[in-house]
């Protein structure tokens, strides 16, 4: 499986996002994502990897992954393990043959805080905004199940992770009720519009961290940073590699009415 490696930086965080083949339903049954989640688990004792949140639906996946320590391979390496076991036990399980995911995942990397605190929302709120379910209490494959008490059994998430991500110093209950209502507040005003920027960019936060991330992949590829929504974000654009574009303030509203991303 290729791997997003050409703009990783070692001991971020990431939102990484795949696609099954040619947009297809491939995990439309809730066996094939107990199967997955089930092995994202037995992953995490393997590498050294923490899940921070997740989102699995029938066409893609959204894992939010802090990466524990200073391998520039090791989210490559869990990747690839997670994603080529799954794909060979399901086409066996179906005897099917061809891929199973689409192309290369894509990583994100984000900014601690405030920015993984809106990250972490937007993964949960994907299947709302698919119209597929009125509340994430109501998918029983996303974060928001274990973060609402809802899932105790066979949890993958690392709670003492993702509280130092959020808000360091803080007790986690707090952390975790404010942000359930969080979650609440954008049901209740119906603030659901698609952000783009957390499945297209390659790093999102405010303008030091995205132009720190930028300075350190741009002798990779080349990249220009700008600001869109409240957030800062790094893109990779058309030119020559070694190009780093300064920040350009431009806002831009993301489309409205797109679903399942």
């Amino acid at each position: 499986m290729p791997r997003a490696n050409r703009y990783i930086v070692p001991g971020q965080i990431y939102h990484v996002t795949h696609r099954c083949h040619n947009r297809s339903f491939l995990l439309k049954y809730a066996r094939d994502r107990n199967t997955y989640r089930a092995m994202l688990r037995d992953r995490l004792n393997r590498f050294p990897i923490s899940v921070l949140g997740y989102c699995l639906t029938s066409d893609h996946t959204h894992l939010l992954l802090k990466v524990n320590g200073s391998d520039p391979d090791a989210l490559g390496l869990f990747m690839q393990s997670l994603e080529g076991d799954f794909a060979q036990v399901f086409n066996l399980r179906k005897e099917r043959v061809g891929a199973f995911w689409s192309d290369r995942y894509h990583a994100v990397m984000v900014e601690r805080g405030a920015y993984i605190w809106r990250c972490l929302r937007y993964i949960d709120l994907n299947m709302v905004r698919a119209g597929v379910v009125r509340s994430p209490a109501d998918w029983n494959w996303c974060s928001y199940q274990e973060l609402a008490g809802l899932r105790i059994r066979y949890r993958v998430l690392d709670r003492e992770a993702l509280a130092d991500a959020l808000a360091p110093g803080r007790p986690f209950a707090d952390t975790v009720k404010h942000y359930l209502e969080t979650v609440t507040d954008a049901l209740q005003s119906e603030d659901l519009r698609r952000e783009a920027w957390w499945t297209e960019s390659l790093a999102v936060g405010s303008e030091a961290y995205v132009r720190n991330i930028g300075s350190q992949i741009s002798d990779r590829m080349a990249i220009e940073t700008r600001q869109e929504g409240g957030v800062w974000l790094a893109r990779e654009t058309g030119n020559a590699y070694g190009h780093f574009s300064g920040p350009k303030n431009r806002s831009k509203a993301p489309p409205e009415g797109e679903t399942s991303s």
